[in-house]
């Protein structure tokens, strides 16, 4: 059995260009082993429903339509990477049956328990999904000094345009998890964190959080919204939706 770890953490954006944009909000994700039985609170799920709860089918491929780590698998062996010892998914859980991740990770792991892979999973508010693979071009262990690359070719905020590239930055500790995301192009660019304690998932900090932020992925559609409503009374212009990329992932 494994454990399931609570990231109680926050999120912090700020729009980077002519029109400035910023704020920072709380948030709840969790940090499992994706192929092994977990042991958790009973109001915590896998693969069933609970107050909180992990599906499969939310991760790893179309939203709904999952296969869960069976498709990092196949997504590495099309790649001819080494498979990884141990799958790790973060995101944030289902709460009250309903989510949204804007952003979830797989963290693969080598049999020393080194990162030398992350796939960041990006889903938009219109149902589409694009993954970007992250990993040194040497394939050495991620370290939190390490800037990881990746061509933007998704859709993801309708104020900015596609044209552009990411650049990764991951701290993965026992103790703590710290992502930032640096996205320069498109009239600017914008820069997006996920910082965060890590500890054991409990009862009672299930109960916190759904205290302190009430309806899970919901705030976090409304709270997306809500900033969209103010970049365009700010005066942002709005960018129209092409098709989705063809592959689903990129690197």
């Amino acid at each position: 059995m494994s454990r399931v770890d609570h990231i109680a953490g926050h999120t912090w954006h700020g729009r980077k260009g002519g029109i400035e944009n910023a704020f920072r909000y709380g948030i709840d994700y969790v940090l499992l082993d994706a192929e092994a039985e977990v042991s958790a609170p009973r109001l915590f799920g896998r693969n069933r429903g609970g107050l909180a709860s992990v599906w499969d089918k939310d991760h790893g491929g179309v939203p709904g339509q999952g296969r869960g780590a069976a498709w990092v698998r196949a997504v590495l062996a099309e790649r001819q990477i080494a498979p990884p010892a141990r799958i790790e998914l973060l995101a944030q859980p289902r709460m009250l049956g309903h989510v949204f991740n804007p952003v979830s990770f797989w963290i693969c792991r080598d049999a020393a328990g080194q990162v030398p892979v992350i796939i960041a999973e990006v889903t938009n508010t219109y149902g589409d999904r694009h993954s970007y693979l992250c990993h040194r071009d040497d394939m050495g262990p991620i370290t939190a000094e390490d800037r990881i690359r990746a061509r933007k070719i998704f859709y993801v905020s309708p104020f900015l345009k596609i044209e552009g590239g990411y650049e990764f930055r991951f701290d993965l500790r026992e103790d703590r998890v710290g992502i930032w995301i640096d996205f320069s192009g498109g009239h600017g660019g914008v820069i997006a964190t996920l910082v965060g304690a890590r500890k054991p998932l409990t009862t009672g900090g299930l109960v916190r959080a759904m205290l302190r932020r009430p309806f899970g992925s919901r705030r976090v559609l409304g709270l997306i919204h809500w900033q969209a409503l103010k970049l365009w009374w700010k005066g942002a212009r709005f960018q129209s939706r092409p098709v989705p990329p063809a592959d689903e992932v990129s690197r």
